[in-house]
């Protein structure tokens, strides 16, 4: 799935989070090119991240920062062998004509809600 997620022309190597606010939150693909989805807002492990989210409703990269709209994920722990992940997407409404498009398009089962499931297989294996 994280294959389908990625914006640049060639294929995705990887995503990279530099772990730190104003850190960036990008993709490499395997030509090398980088291409920023956002930055990293707040930043409190083990508890929180939050960041910024400049990919509009076409799926391209807005670089005004006024533009983004913002994901926090939460970890919250439930016990010793468990925790909860909490990822709330807001703000859509900074993303002007296409926030609808960008709304509707992280709430299908491709969007996070995807991500979220693939992350859980990998952390339950």
């Amino acid at each position: 799935m994280a294959a389908q997620h990625h914006l640049g022309e060639a294929d995705l190597a990887e995503a990279v989070l530099e772990p730190k606010p104003g850190g960036r939150w990008y993709e490499k693909t395997v030509d090398g090119a980088e291409c920023q989805w956002g930055e990293v807002l707040v930043w409190e492990p083990p508890a929180r991240v939050v960041l910024s989210w400049r990919i509009d409703g076409d799926w391209k990269i807005d670089p005004d920062p006024a533009h983004a709209s913002e994901i926090e994920v939460r970890f919250v722990e439930e016990g010793p062998r468990s925790t909860r992940v909490e990822l709330e997407h807001r703000e859509f409404e900074r993303h002007g004509e296409t926030a609808a498009k960008v709304r509707d398009g992280v709430s299908t089962e491709g969007g996070h809600g995807g991500l979220l499931k693939l992350f859980a297989e990998k952390a339950a294996a």
